[in-house]
């Protein structure tokens, strides 16, 4: 009898808890409407985070509950505050997707804690099929070699095995040949958090000198 009445009581005090588990929650937890910019920027940048890898846009969208346009502007305003405040990470976007990085001119701890070296240089025949790619993805290797005018076998092998460019599909022409663009390693190790940030190639003409910054 007394273990019954123990068993009782627990079950009673489990239901009790979970009741006032659930009230706290949906007390403290607003929707995404009532959240004002800062703190859905914010719940924004622990969601990235905590998911450690590239997030779509639409994965974002389906767990906040907002629509494109709000979206667009929380990314915005995280990426401008985490500038503004010098913070140690950066959101960057490629594409759909969307992830936090850390800031480029903390490159030299980052090494120093991972224990890689602090510059990795590319030939000059691949950092200008880099740039290639950088200016026009996505393109197929004939597009990248009519531009060059040479062959570049070897060095989009070059890129494709430091991660710095992908297939991202097929092109629709004859023989579906494979298309190639820039990863985010590549805006990571140049210290970009978007491509708009590649600088304009009528004024600066040094990419070929560039390194990359692990």
């Amino acid at each position: 009898m007394l273990v019954t009445t123990h068993l009782v009581f627990a079950h009673s005090l489990v239901s009790c808890y979970n009741f006032l588990t659930m009230q706290k929650l949906q007390t403290q937890s607003p929707t995404s409407t009532q959240l004002t910019d800062t703190r859905l920027a914010a719940a924004i940048e622990s969601v990235l985070f905590v998911s450690g890898r590239p997030l779509e846009r639409a994965e974002l969208r389906k767990l906040l509950d907002i629509d494109d346009a709000r979206l667009v502007a929380e990314l915005q305003l995280l990426e401008e505050s985490l500038v503004k405040q010098e913070r140690g990470i950066r959101l960057q976007r490629l594409g759909e997707q969307v992830q936090l990085v850390t800031a480029p001119e903390n490159a030299h701890y980052i090494a120093a804690l991972l224990g890689l070296p602090m510059t990795a240089k590319l030939t000059a025949s691949a950092l200008e099929t880099l740039a290639v790619i950088a200016y026009r993805q996505p393109m197929t290797r004939s597009q990248i070699e009519a531009v060059r005018g040479v062959n570049s076998d070897r060095a989009l092998a070059s890129l494709l095995q430091h991660g710095l460019v992908i297939e991202v599909g097929r092109a629709q022409t004859v023989g579906r040949p494979a298309l190639f663009a820039t990863t985010t390693e590549f805006l990571q190790l140049f210290g970009l958090t978007s491509l708009e940030q590649l600088p304009n190639i009528q004024e600066d003409q040094q990419f070929s000198q560039l390194e990359i910054q692990t």
